[in-house]
C-alpha cells in the first residue's frame, strides 16, 4: 500500500507538470554559449566527463522549468535560430546536462552546439553574434544499440549507502523513481534523487542487484524493469553497468493544439 501510494503521487505530479510544461511544443527564446564544453559537463546533473561524449558534445543547461529539478537531466532537444541567412533549417540536437540561472535565455549552449546551428562554413560568424533568437522542441533521445547504463558513484560505501548515476536514457521520458532489490527478491527499496542525475539510498540490500524505474509514459507512469542482474555483489565505485534495456517511450502531454502544430 504504501508503495502504490508514493507511485500515486508520482503520477499526480506528472499529471500536474504535463498540463504545464508541453515540452513537444515549439517555444521561443534565445540562446547563449559557453566557450568551452567543460562548464557544462562539471554541471547540476552530475554527469562529469562522461558529458562529453553525449551527442558530440551538444551540451545545454537549462531553465528551471526544463530541468525539472534534475528530472530534465538527459532529456534532448531540437534547436534552431531563426536567422535563416546564417543557420540551417534543422539547427542541431542537444542533451540537457546542467541548470541554466540566466532567465533570460531558456538554454546556454556548448560552443560545438551552437556553432552547429550555422550554415557550413558560418561557423564562426553566428559565435560572434554571441546571443541569438532560436525556436526549440523536445525530442527523443536516440543512443543506437546502447542501452541505458548505471554508474556507481565514487560516494557509494558498502554495505549499506549506494549511490547510483542513470546514463543513456533514450526516448523522451523522465525517470522519477527507481527502486533497487537483491536478485530473486521481492523486497524492493526505494532510492531518492540526490542531485541531477544521481540517485541514492542508505539501505542498500546485499548482493547482487536488480533495477526498476518509474517513467513518465502515455498520460501516466509506467514501470521499466531492467534485467535480473545489473549490478554484481562485488559491485566497484566508478565502474558501468549496462542496465539490459532501454527506455523508447515518448511521455504524452495535454498539449493541444500544439500537438498538431507542423514546424517547418
Amino acid at each position: 500500500m504504501q508503495k502504490m501510494a508514493i507511485f500515486l503521487c508520482f503520477l499526480f505530479f506528472l499529471l500536474i507538470s504535463s498540463a504545464t510544461a508541453c515540452d513537444r511544443c515549439v517555444h521561443h527564446t534565445k540562446v547563449a554559449y559557453f566557450s568551452t564544453a567543460s562548464a557544462l559537463s562539471s554541471g547540476a546533473c552530475g554527469y562529469g566527463s562522461l558529458a562529453l561524449g553525449f551527442h558530440g558534445g551538444h551540451l545545454a543547461a537549462g531553465v528551471p522549468s526544463l530541468f525539472k529539478d534534475g528530472a530534465g537531466c538527459g532529456s534532448c532537444f531540437q534547436i534552431r535560430c531563426k536567422n535563416t541567412t546564417l543557420c540551417t533549417r534543422a539547427g542541431t540536437t542537444v542533451i540537457l546536462t546542467d541548470l541554466n540561472h540566466n532567465n533570460q535565455t531558456d538554454f546556454v549552449l556548448s560552443s560545438r552546439a551552437f556553432m552547429a546551428m550555422a550554415n557550413k562554413g558560418m561557423g564562426q560568424q553566428i559565435l560572434k553574434l554571441g546571443l541569438v533568437d532560436v525556436e526549440y522542441k523536445r525530442v527523443l533521445c536516440n543512443y543506437n544499440k546502447q542501452n541505458l547504463a548505471i554508474r556507481v558513484e565514487e560516494m557509494s560505501k558498502k554495505p549499506n549507502y549506494l549511490a547510483i548515476k542513470v546514463l543513456y536514457q533514450g526516448g523522451q521520458t523522465e525517470i522519477v523513481g527507481i527502486d533497487v532489490a537483491q536478485v530473486d527478491s521481492s523486497r524492493w527499496t526505494y532510492m531518492t534523487r540526490n542531485y541531477g542525475a544521481v540517485w541514492d539510498t542508505s539501505n542498500a540490500p546485499s548482493g547482487p542487484l536488480q533495477f526498476r524505474f518509474i517513467v513518465t509514459g502515455g498520460y501516466d507512469g509506467k514501470w521499466i524493469w531492467a534485467k535480473k542482474k545489473v549490478i554484481p555483489a562485488d559491485w566497484k565505485a566508478g565502474e558501468v553497468y549496462d542496465a539490459g534495456v532501454q527506455i523508447s517511450d515518448i511521455a504524452q502531454e495535454p498539449c493541444y493544439p500544439c500537438d498538431d502544430e507542423n514546424w517547418r
